[in-house]
């Protein structure tokens, strides 16, 4: 049974079903895809992210293995970073859940960071973080598929890839169709390890960039 410290307020149980799942449950979710949890590029969306609790310890761990093996590297520690935190995903209905769910991830990344580089960490980067986290963490609705505000949209969400070494490459995609296409097992494709996946059209696609550029959009 969860305690009242895991709801903001009943009003929201009533009105959207909220409640946060304690750390301890969280944990020991996650531990069930221990592998997936810790490959940086392993892609996670949680479709009602609340403040991020899932995602956050996702990052955390994550961001572990890029300290493993790239703390050496500032660069490289920044350029894995960045991908750790550009494969996480949320949605949420509540405005102030998604601005929190944000700033949490931010504040983990930036928290792992600082300890590690100090005074030589660059605005570049965090500026990078912080617009990456305002593309993947959308305020919208899982099941209309759409945005939440005056003039609903359909969800887009950014796939970002590492090219050429220090360049991301962005692709967006229509949230709709990627849901479609999943449950309707069209356009059969295969990942590097043979297992079928299936990969709408993207909308939108961008040149790549290098990774400390992507904030100054």
């Amino acid at each position: 049974m969860h305690s009242n410290r895991h709801i903001k307020s009943k009003q929201r149980v009533a009105d959207y079903g909220e409640v946060l799942t304690p750390p301890h449950i969280v944990a020991a979710m996650l531990d069930l895809v221990k592998q997936e949890t810790e490959r940086i590029d392993s892609r996670f969306l949680e479709p009602a992210c609340g403040t991020g609790n899932f995602l956050v310890e996702v990052l955390r761990r994550k961001l572990q293995v890029v300290q493993r093996y790239y703390a050496k590297s500032q660069l490289d520690y920044e350029r894995y970073a960045v991908l750790a935190v550009s494969s996480l995903y949320g949605i949420d209905i509540l405005a102030d859940n998604v601005e929190e769910c944000r700033r949490r991830l931010y504040q983990t990344f930036d928290e792992a960071y600082t300890a590690l580089f100090g005074a030589k960490t660059k605005a570049a980067c965090r500026a990078t973080v912080r617009y990456i986290l305002s593309r993947n963490i959308v305020h919208g609705d899982a099941l209309s598929l759409q945005t939440v505000g005056e003039n609903p949209q359909p969800i887009i969400f950014s796939e970002w890839s590492l090219v050429s070494g220090s360049r991301l490459k962005r692709r967006d995609f229509a949230f709709h169709e990627m849901v479609q296409r999943a449950s309707m097992r069209e356009l059969p494709l295969f990942s590097d390890s043979g297992e079928e996946v299936f990969i709408p059209e993207p909308v939108k696609e961008y040149p790549p960039v290098h990774f400390l550029e992507i904030g100054e959009e």
